[in-house]
């Protein structure tokens, strides 16, 4: 596997020397206590901030080389909540193709198809949603981009038991069948050991731990990481 994000000695006021790689169409999930660095990591991967100091990557190319808009179209990013702007659910979902000129009503249809909404949802506005729904149309919005890596802030700790399960299936199908990467804060650790390929475990705003999800967890190396995953 090729590596196609690395963060290198990366440190701003949130997080402190973070060293680690991204390998492509793998899932890495983000654990630790809250206020850890892990959030503050993610929007920097998305450049929402720049580090004081170190360096970021993707696809062995600093990201601050790329235009801002060609790069978070390659790195989406979806947040606990979501994000919507005023309109209609087409409205959201066009924004980003229509500045390539690749928008169309069938692409529409095929991304609420994606997140199982109906179809007949395109016109309704936003704020006649729930937000299950709310959220899924965020996520539909991002994959609209078509990005190479997804960056995921807590996407299902609002939602009900049986959209996560969902959530988890879309999840393995777009690392699996359609070779995206993805990088995923959760609460959940059994989530976590549940879908990651990777583990990286965030403390105090530095990466305590890092390795194979089920390595991670069964033999946890720092106190730190032994005593949140038996807390």
């Amino acid at each position: 596997m090729k590596t196609i994000m690395e963060a290198r000695n990366v440190k701003n006021e949130r997080v402190d020397d973070v060293h680690f790689e991204l390998m492509e169409e793998t899932l890495t999930t983000m654990i630790g206590p809250s206020g850890s660095g892990k959030s503050s990591l993610l929007m920097l991967l998305n450049r929402l901030e720049d580090p004081d100091e170190g360096e970021i990557y993707f696809k062995s190319k600093k990201i601050e080389q790329y235009p801002i808009n060609e790069l978070r179209r390659n790195i989406g990013m979806v947040f606990q909540q979501a994000h919507l702007f005023d309109g209609t659910v087409e409205d959201n979902l066009k924004f980003g193709p229509r500045l390539k000129k690749k928008w169309s009503q069938n692409l529409g249809s095929e991304l609420l198809e994606k997140v199982q909404l109906p179809v007949d949802i395109l016109t309704k506005d936003v704020s006649h949603l729930s937000g299950g729904e709310q959220q899924r149309v965020a996520f539909a919005r991002t994959l609209a981009n078509d990005p190479e890596v997804l960056l995921l802030d807590e996407v299902t700790s609002a939602l009900d038991m049986r959209t996560v399960e969902w959530m988890e299936k879309l999840l393995h199908r777009l690392v699996d069948e359609e070779g995206k990467t993805i990088l995923m804060i959760t609460h959940d650790l059994k989530q976590a050991e549940r879908l990651g390929s990777y583990t990286l475990f965030m403390n105090e705003g530095r990466l305590e731990e890092k390795g194979e999800t089920s390595e991670l967890f069964r033999h946890p190396n720092s106190n730190a990481l032994k005593k949140f995953i038996e807390a």
